[in-house]
């Protein structure tokens, strides 16, 4: 049976996520988490400007006598760009690390150049094989579940805690942050370092070997934390952030350029968030970082209800990202037709970590 539809009547969070619920007022369980949580994250300004110090004099110490004292992702867009900025305001030595998947836009190399030339910081770029990588990519669209960006994030977080253990560096710079992104259905991602999931899912689809992709299981994880002292910051959460007031700094001190969206930088993520998720799984992701934004005072519900109301995808960069897609997939239309119309599976329908992380408690 359809359930009726029912829109938040505090932040714009809708029942296109199946496991929401709503109070007596119409308020969703993700705006009533959001809050409850809000100063486990965000910390009142003297205090986080003291735990800031802290973490600041604690990397500088244990990166003392090596070339960079900590490893910072960077993907181009707004938060890792603003993230590394800070860093290097704060003294830090970061060492900045991006994943080429093959799919970054060309605005993105620019970006990260500029930025970093500006900001006089060393890069670090993998470039993953790419018949390896788009396997894997077209194993996930045949699995037929919800979070193909997996195989990215997955490479990402092996790629930049392998690296760590490497050469000795303790601190990952995370560009995550609570004020912007504190709200994301789980049941429209998936555990990216579920390397159990990734292999199962590749197994049973994917047609090459998986030699060089970078792989990160969830007990070297916690070998990498618990042996190695490799921590991830969740540095964003220390700073005042808004990412509109972020976006014009990167624009008017540093030459940034933006995209016009979120995760736009890749060619593959915008095509998968503006179109993939909406056709296929009924999901737009603006809903939930319109939501965190509204939580956050950094936008008002009417606003966001009227950016919701613009369309995901330009007439004509629609057809031009689909035909890149299609070509750099080797697929014919058809081919993606049926690829769409495949029927929805659950990633736990496929063999999962969960047992394990259970079992640790870390699930």
């Amino acid at each position: 049976m359809n359930r009726e539809y029912q829109m938040c009547t505090r932040c714009v969070m809708d029942t296109t996520d199946p496991k929401i619920t709503f109070d007596e007022n119409g308020v969703c369980n993700h705006c009533t988490n959001y809050l409850s949580q809000m100063d486990q994250f965000i910390l009142p300004e003297d205090e986080r400007k003291k735990k800031l110090d802290q973490i600041v004099t604690e990397i500088k110490m244990n990166g003392k006598n090596k070339p960079y004292d900590c490893i910072a992702g960077i993907s181009g867009g707004v938060d890792s760009t603003f993230m590394v900025y800070q860093a290097t305001e704060l003294g830090l030595r970061p060492l900045a690390v991006h994943l080429d998947n093959g799919w970054d836009s060309r605005l993105a190399v620019t970006n990260i150049e500029r930025v970093l030339n500006n900001l006089d910081v060393d890069l670090y770029t993998h470039v993953i094989d790419w018949e390896e990588f788009k396997d894997l990519q077209l194993a996930y669209f045949k699995a037929s579940v919800v979070d193909i960006e997996v195989a990215s994030d997955h490479a990402i977080m092996a790629m930049i805690r392998n690296l760590c253990a490497k050469r000795g560096i303790k601190c990952i710079l995370g560009g995550t942050n609570y004020a912007t992104e504190g709200i994301m259905p789980r049941s429209w991602v998936w555990i990216k370092n579920d390397l159990t999931n990734l292999k199962d899912i590749h197994k049973k689809f994917g047609t090459k070997r998986l030699k060089t992709y970078p792989m990160l299981g969830f007990l070297r994880l916690i070998y990498l934390r618990k042996v190695k002292g490799i921590q991830t910051v969740p540095f964003l959460n220390y700073i005042d952030y808004n990412r509109e007031e972020a976006k014009r700094f990167l624009i008017e001190s540093l030459g940034w350029e933006d995209y016009g969206g979120k995760h736009h930088e890749s060619i593959f993520t915008k095509f998968y968030q503006s179109y993939i998720l909406p056709t296929k799984f009924n999901i737009d992701k603006r809903k939930a970082h319109l939501s965190t934004l509204i939580l956050s005072g950094q936008i008002d519900r009417t606003e966001a209800l009227s950016v919701l109301q613009e369309s995901l995808y330009d007439e004509k960069e629609l057809k031009r990202d689909t035909e890149y897609v299609l070509k750099k997939f080797g697929w014919s239309e058809q081919e993606f037709e049926r690829i769409m119309n495949l029927p929805i599976k659950q990633h736990d329908e496929y063999k999962t970590d969960g047992w394990i992380r259970r079992l640790l408690g870390a699930d």
